[in-house]
């Protein structure tokens, strides 16, 4: 009835309610169906903190997600990606993380561009690329499709998921360990 309909009132799954438009803004892969899923992983691989984001953003939550982390364990730096970035939670992080790499959206000033330059930045951001293979690795082991109902079981799908992964990471390092540990017997027989 040429009616539009207001982005908050528009239902995208009868089944699943819960379920959110989300923009990607990613070539071939505009938008999908679901919820966003924030996930905090340490230098080792290990997911330390995720929450489930009902209607909201990354740059709404991401001085709340490292608070959380932080009452459980020490964190050196903390990197993001630039859909987190905002000036206030740059400087709120910057006051309980002692390196916050968060680029900066759009068009950097010349303090901005230094501060990406840094060598310390830098590195810290090429390692960043690990947390975007934890999330690929939860989305291949099941949580691109949660077979379970409701926004609880959402969310009871996705920390299920998180402790799986913490498992395969787990014995994925402990592998390595008995692999050095073979090589190191062979060196020392030979």
């Amino acid at each position: 009835q040429d009616q539009r309909i207001p982005h908050e009132e528009k239902v995208f799954s009868l089944f699943q309610p819960h379920t959110e438009w989300i923009v990607k803004g990613k070539a071939g892969v505009p938008v999908e169906l679901g919820l966003r899923t924030c996930i905090v992983e340490d230098q080792f691989g290990f997911i330390l903190h995720h929450q489930v984001m009902e209607k909201t953003t990354d740059d709404a939550i991401a001085v709340s997600i490292v608070t959380a982390t932080r009452q459980r364990f020490t964190l050196g730096s903390v990197s993001m990606d630039k859909g987190f970035h905002s000036p206030a939670n740059r400087r709120e992080l910057e006051q309980l993380v002692g390196l916050v790499v968060m680029p900066k959206k759009g068009r950097l000033s010349a303090v901005d561009r230094e501060r990406e330059a840094d060598e310390e930045f830098v590195r810290l951001r090429q390692q960043h690329s690990a947390v975007e293979s934890a999330i690929n690795a939860l989305e291949a082991h099941g949580l691109d499709r949660c077979p379970d109902h409701g926004i609880v079981g959402f969310k009871r799908y996705v920390a299920l998921d998180v402790v799986a992964r913490n498992v395969q990471r787990l014995g994925a390092v402990l592998r390595q360990q008995d692999a050095e540990r073979i090589r190191k017997q062979y060196r020392r027989a030979a």
